[in-house]
């Protein structure tokens, strides 16, 4: 049965008090043009679009609309007949604007171009943070990655001059702080080409991670589908105190609901915990200030969740002020849009409150493994995980805030204080150029290297396994903490044996300063070196420099008004970029006699299927990247990884190199996989590589949601065992034929004839969530086919 939202205040509470008003008159409004950033000043913010579309929707509808809603529905493309069913029908939506990092905007530009459309639709932009490799410092790390990616950036920025896209160069940061400091705004719809895009849902946004083939449809002004999220929501009372973050709302959250508990849905924040006063220290403020509420929603991506959001309130509105866009007294006047209805409905409610709450830090190897810090400790004794910290990183785009450096440096100035330093390693990574620029103005820089640590550059860095780590060997058994969002297995540094740990920016200080896991900083003591034992105090901040933002460097290259007449080259004898040729179309009959490939064992992650690190530098080419596909998988038949029986020669053999010798000799093949195959990162290639290398199928008990898409899209077959014990069923050396494609229709099961080595032979019933555009895709052999197709 569906819980109903307590009444949200209107206007007062939304806005906080004594908030400024503005009574502009209706005519006015319509009048008014506010831009969406200052980098677009002929692309306009369109509340009264949004509203109407909401207004038709409620009528239609006849209820209450949650804030998800209102803005998803906002953005329809035909609300008028749109059917709106959550969990079930497909909607096409018209998104306003597209990001792209700079290792899935090789793939999404290269796809664009092979549409051979002359320009991008919607505002666009490149962001270049995922190929600078954390090695020495920020400075040193970023003028070799600009000489080693040379070939890659210069593809990006021509790219962008002559599509229309805007291009942030290598320095600027990470996408997602680039986004909250510029591009997201309250009710704006953006798709994004990275997992934790959802992070612009802490300003109010619908910002959703995608594949480069769903950017593309965007940029090519084509609507974008996406199946209707259910809306589960999140209902905060009390308020957060002491040591206690915004983070470890979200660290709570995935202990909760798991890593796929979020499928399919949109997590809404909402209640009086979201706008309660607490004090911090010496300072009265909000404790959900706005970098803690984008905190939560950038790590809503753990859970599987398609984006989170919190409702607009005067947090947001100041922010919006200090980072100098005009938006803010336009949302102030759409305020009751940009908040849930009373009354509405959501799918599931959890209820936290922020006065029980204790600082949380989850791992190790998967981020819903949630623990008490204050417990923490003890587990790993018990598991016999390593209690010494060996670095403690703070940053990435979960954590990489004004507030966020100014709280860890407050811990790390007390340890200066009584003559400490960090036990640990120690590193940081500026979100942005704003960011890093105004952390040095203030001193903040200055205290975290004076401790012990090395300001990294303004990139993704080692939360995505961008960094070259020398004090361990690989396979050497040790402890890092983080404030990043993923901990998977080998994921920050390549070492499978790593035990990472994500908890808040305050707890990686805490814990690098004392060199253990077995300090809970709420209760235990540090030793100053005269042999004084004292207790940190909870850490403070101000969520806004007093002295407003320090943009730092000029890194944006705007697009001309018209790049028609350039030019973007793709050297042939590359390898780092390689123009895509067309996947082959559907026969047109059956698939018959498939082998397997692999039948994958347990967890597999979009890192295990397409691993980053130093495989990021192939993201442009196709087949070179395709060589680490599905090598961190483990084997059913034997537990390893990346070994697997060639049943063309009996040999064993890496998984790629097998895949390569299947397609050589004409034979396709297909994947069988466990629960939440394909969580993790939106990368497309974990798709894009298994159709180069001659793969047809996927065949799980469940689907991550992006990659399922992606399969989807590149005319793959994603399909689901009916029973999911069918799993148990299938031996390493079956062949599979997949039966019904003649009639493939929206909601009706396919057949899969497994022939075991034995000359036995099952049938089992396999599911499916193909629409009839998704089965054209199939039909053409991928959607920009699909696309291409229809243009003619």
């Amino acid at each position: 049965m569906a819980t109903y939202c307590l009444t949200v205040a209107r206007l007062q509470l939304a806005l906080g008090q004594g908030a400024r008003r503005l009574h502009v008159s209706a005519a006015y409004r319509a009048k008014a043009k506010v831009a969406m950033s200052r980098f677009e000043p002929t692309s306009f913010v369109n509340y009264e679009n949004l509203q109407s579309n909401v207004d038709i929707v409620r009528k239609r509808l006849n209820r209450p609309l949650t804030l998800s809603e209102k803005i998803v529905y906002g953005h329809l493309d035909d609300p008028h007949n749109q059917e709106i069913d959550r969990g079930r029908t497909y909607l096409r939506l018209r998104p306003d604007r597209v990001a792209m990092q700079d290792a899935t905007a090789q793939m999404a530009m290269l796809q664009f171009i092979s549409s051979g459309l002359p320009k991008v639709a919607v505002p666009s932009t490149i962001h270049c943070d995922h190929l600078i490799e954390a090695q020495i410092g920020g400075a040193q790390d970023l003028a070799r990655a600009k000489d080693v990616n040379q070939e890659v950036y210069n593809f990006l920025s021509s790219a962008g001059a002559k599509y229309g896209v805007g291009f942030w160069k290598p320095g600027s940061g990470i996408i997602h702080q680039i986004i909250l400091e510029n591009y997201a705004y309250p009710g704006v719809m953006l798709i994004g080409t990275d997992s934790h895009t959802p992070n612009g849902g802490g300003l109010g946004a619908i910002c959703i991670g995608v594949g480069g083939a769903d950017a593309v449809d965007v940029m090519a002004g084509i609507p974008w589908e996406l199946k209707c999220p259910k809306v589960i929501g999140v209902k905060l009372t009390g308020s957060l105190s002491g040591w206690t973050s915004p983070k470890d709302v979200i660290l709570k959250v995935a202990g909760i609901l798991t890593v796929k508990g979020g499928t399919g849905a949109i997590v809404e924040y909402h209640g009086p915990g979201v706008d309660s006063i607490s004090c911090t220290g010496h300072v009265t403020k909000s404790v959900f200030y706005f970098v803690g509420m984008a905190t939560i929603c950038n790590m809503g991506a753990e859970i599987g969740a398609t984006t989170s959001v919190f409702p607009y309130n005067h947090r947001m509105r100041t922010y919006l002020e200090k980072t100098g866009r005009e938006i803010a007294a336009l949302a102030d006047e759409y305020s009751d849009l940009l908040v849930p209805d009373e009354g509405c409905e959501y799918d599931q409610i959890i209820e936290l409150n922020l006065d029980e709450l204790k600082p949380h830090i989850n791992g190790p190897f998967t981020p819903d493994l949630a623990h008490p810090v204050s417990k923490v400790g003890a587990v790993a004794e018990k598991n016999g995980w390593p209690l010494d910290v060996k670095v403690g990183l703070i940053g990435s785009c979960t954590n990489s805030s004004y507030e966020d450096m100014g709280r860890a440096a407050s811990l790390a100035k007390q340890a200066l204080d009584k003559g400490l330093k960090c036990k640990a390693q120690f590193t940081v990574t500026p979100g942005s150029e704003q960011i890093r620029a105004t952390i040095e103005r203030d001193g903040y820089a200055k205290t975290f290297r004076d401790v012990g640590g090395v300001v990294l550059a303004n990139a993704c860095g080692p939360c995505i396994g961008q960094w070259d780590r020398r004090d361990v060997k690989k396979g050497e058994k040790n402890t890092i903490v983080t404030s990043f969002n993923r901990n998977f297995t080998a994921r920050n540094d390549a070492n499978p044996a790593t035990h990472a740990f994500v908890t808040s920016p305050e707890i990686v200080t805490a814990l690098a300063i004392a060199g253990t896991l077995n300090f809970n900083p709420e209760t235990d003591y540090l030793t100053a070196p005269n042999g004084e034992k004292f207790k940190l105090e909870p850490p403070t901040g101000d969520e806004l420099p007093s002295k407003d933002f320090d943009p730092g460097q000029d890194t944006y290259q705007h697009p001309p008004a018209d790049g028609t007449s350039l030019k973007v080259d793709v050297n042939p004898q590359s390898n780092r970029l390689q123009l895509l040729e067309p996947f082959d179309k559907w026969s047109g009959n059956d698939l018959e006699d498939m082998q397997v490939l692999i039948k994958v064992k347990g967890k597999c992650t979009t890192d295990h299927i397409s691993a980053a690190g130093p495989w990021l530098k192939f993201r442009g080419h196709l087949d070179n990247i395709s060589n680490n596909m599905l090598i961190g998988a483990v084997n059913s038949e034997n537990d390893a990884i990346n070994k697997i029986k060639n049943h063309l020669n009996g040999e064993y053999g890496g998984v790629p190199d097998v895949a390569r010798h299947y397609k050589a000799n004409g034979v396709s093949w297909v994947v069988v996989g466990d629960d939440n195959y394909g969580e993790g990162s939106s990368r497309e290639h974990a798709a894009l590589e298994p159709r180069h290398l001659g793969g047809r199928a996927i065949i799980v008990k469940s689907f991550a949601r992006i990659h399922e898409t992606n399969l989807k899209k590149q005319g793959l077959l994603p399909l689901t065992f009916s029973n999911s014990s069918d799993y148990d069923k299938i031996r390493p050396d079956d062949k599979i034929s997949i039966r019904g494609l003649k009639t493939f229709t929206p909601g009706k099961p396919l057949t899969a004839v497994v022939k075991h080595s034995d000359g036995t032979e099952e049938t089992l019933e396999l599911n499916h969530s193909f629409n009839e555009t998704q089965i054209e895709w199939f039909r053409a052999g991928s959607a920009l086919n699909r696309m291409k197709s229809l243009q003619h």
